[in-house]
């Protein structure tokens, strides 16, 4: 987990905001469980779990110089994926700081059960 910390970049809560604002292009994925993108998920993301995004990512995301932001619970996830896919060619790939917990607290969009 360290590793990947020092070799991927995080984007806040904050660049994330500013993204949508400015109808920035970029992917939005939950790298979490699927138990827990069910329970509730950020509005426009899609779902590649940690454990098959280095599976699926080239067919759902073939663009390598495409915008990634990866987002999973707490930040941990996230950054071990966005290390493997920048290993895999990806150029602009980031973690989003604080994850799941980082959406939730500043009360960004979602989807889910968590949305009623």
């Amino acid at each position: 987990m360290e590793k990947a910390k020092t070799v991927i970049r995080e984007i806040s809560i904050v660049d994330i905001q500013r993204d949508f604002e400015s109808d920035a292009d970029f992917v939005l994925v939950d790298t979490r469980e699927e138990s827990e993108w069910t329970a509730g998920h950020a509005r426009g993301a899609i779902h590649l779990g940690k454990g098959v995004i280095e599976r699926d990512i080239e067919t759902v995301i073939p663009e390598i110089e495409k915008k990634i932001v990866l987002y999973c619970g707490g930040g941990y996830r996230s950054a071990l994926a966005a290390e493997k896919i920048q290993e895999m060619g990806y150029k602009n790939v980031y973690s989003l700081a604080g994850g799941w917990g980082a959406w939730k607290l500043e009360r960004m969009p979602i989807e889910g059960l968590d949305s009623d």
